[in-house]
């Protein structure tokens, strides 16, 4: 079922970024500076029409089935949202997270929602053992390797009979689909990254990550470990300082981490600080990339990087200004446009838009020529970038 259509390598148009549609021509110009928003302007979303916001909820509510999925290296759990019959959106979520505390928030933004819900059947995997309320995997079971963890997702596309997808992936996440594009090129059909990795880990990196693994093998999640972790994920602005409280998508983020069970988790980072560099296989890579980091992310350096491997013509790079990595969730008003754009390469509209729903495969779609010039995209070469404009 969905989408099969294979990716014909033609090049497609990334215009500006900003929060809304009635933004698009300030945020279109990259040589003026965006001043950010207070941090409490910045955690709310743009106002949108109350019935694109109800069909996307209604969407979530009503179409939703818990699968458990058999794959060559253990089970996973994968949400379906939405008719099978179109084409189909893979997420996989950074570490210690699952779909619900990684992707919500872009989901529950309206606009976002209106655009993927209406053009995507969405498939989230969840690492194995993240689910809620999933009990500590057994020390007996081998802990699986970055490719174990990629063909897991051919697996999980095999079950569901699916072709080519597109994918989005945050951080480990955003490694593991970059890396399944890679072994399985003709799957997939565009990446969606969110302060992706792609280098096998520094020594600094690792030498972090192996004191996280000890701290969370003996106490678990909650504690420094919770900590590091919401660090990894937030921007100092929204994890709260002298000024500002802590915001509530921290809060619940902080809430959800303590109940995650640390042997698993513990798996997965695992995984993830022994991963391999891509650098080498990016340049093969032809499927369209829309990368989003935040300017605060950890991993803003290594978005950069990638970016600047991939072909040039089939990529771009959303800077998210006063943002940490977890863009889905701290700032997810600000990947609505780049997205809306980006479908557009494939013929995928907004409802308000293009009203019928999408259940032919996703045919590259033929922009105008006008759309191509770096000056009207709003963006810079070398590599490609764009500011976002955070006025709200």
């Amino acid at each position: 079922t969905g989408n099969k259509a294979p990716y014909d390598g033609s090049l497609r148009t990334l215009p500006c970024a900003g929060a809304s549609p009635e933004r698009s021509h300030a945020a279109a110009c990259p040589e003026k500076s965006c001043r950010p928003a207070p941090s409490s302007a910045r955690r709310q979303s743009p106002a949108v029409p109350l019935h694109l916001f109800l069909i996307a909820l209604s969407h979530m509510q009503n179409c939703t089935k818990e699968h458990r999925v058999r794959t060559r290296h253990g089970p996973l759990s994968v949400s379906v949202y939405g008719d099978e019959d179109k084409p189909a959106l893979v997420t996989y979520p950074d570490v210690a997270l699952n779909h619900m505390s990684c992707f919500q928030g872009l989901f529950f933004c309206p606009e976002a929602a209106s655009l993927l819900l209406h053009n995507f059947c969405v498939y989230h995997i969840t690492p194995q053992g993240h689910e809620l309320g999933a009990a500590p995997i057994s020390s007996d079971v081998p802990v699986p390797s970055v490719d174990d963890l990629a063909d897991q997702v051919a697996d999980v596309l095999d079950l569901f009979s699916l072709g080519s997808v597109m994918c989005l992936g945050v951080t480990a996440g955003a490694y593991v689909l970059t890396l399944f594009a890679t072994k399985y090129r003709q799957r997939v059909l565009g990446l969606m990254l969110v302060s992706p990795l792609c280098k096998a880990p520094s020594w600094s990196e690792w030498l972090y990550n192996k004191v996280l693994l000890n701290l969370l093998y003996y106490y678990g999640t909650r504690g420094l470990v919770r900590e590091s972790l919401l660090q990894r994920y937030f921007s100092v602005g929204v994890r709260g300082d002298g000024q500002d409280p802590e915001s509530e998508i921290v809060q619940a983020c902080r809430s959800l981490l303590d109940e995650r069970q640390g042997a698993n988790v513990w798996r997965f980072l695992q995984a993830i600080n022994r991963r391999h560099d891509l650098t080498e296989s990016l340049k093969k890579l032809q499927c369209r990339t829309l990368i989003f980091v935040g300017d605060n992310s950890q991993f803003h350096a290594d978005a950069i990087h990638m970016t600047t491997k991939l072909d040039r013509r089939y990529c771009a790079l959303v800077e998210v200004q006063a943002c940490g990595s977890l863009v889905t969730e701290e700032q997810p008003h600000a990947m609505v446009i780049p997205m809306e754009y980006f479908l557009m390469g494939y013929g995928l509209y907004r409802p308000s838009q293009q009203e019928s729903s999408p259940r032919s495969t996703l045919n590259p779609f033929c922009i105008s020529p006008e759309l191509l010039s770096p000056e009207s995209m709003g963006v810079k070469l070398k590599p490609i970038k764009t500011r976002i404009s955070l006025n709200v």
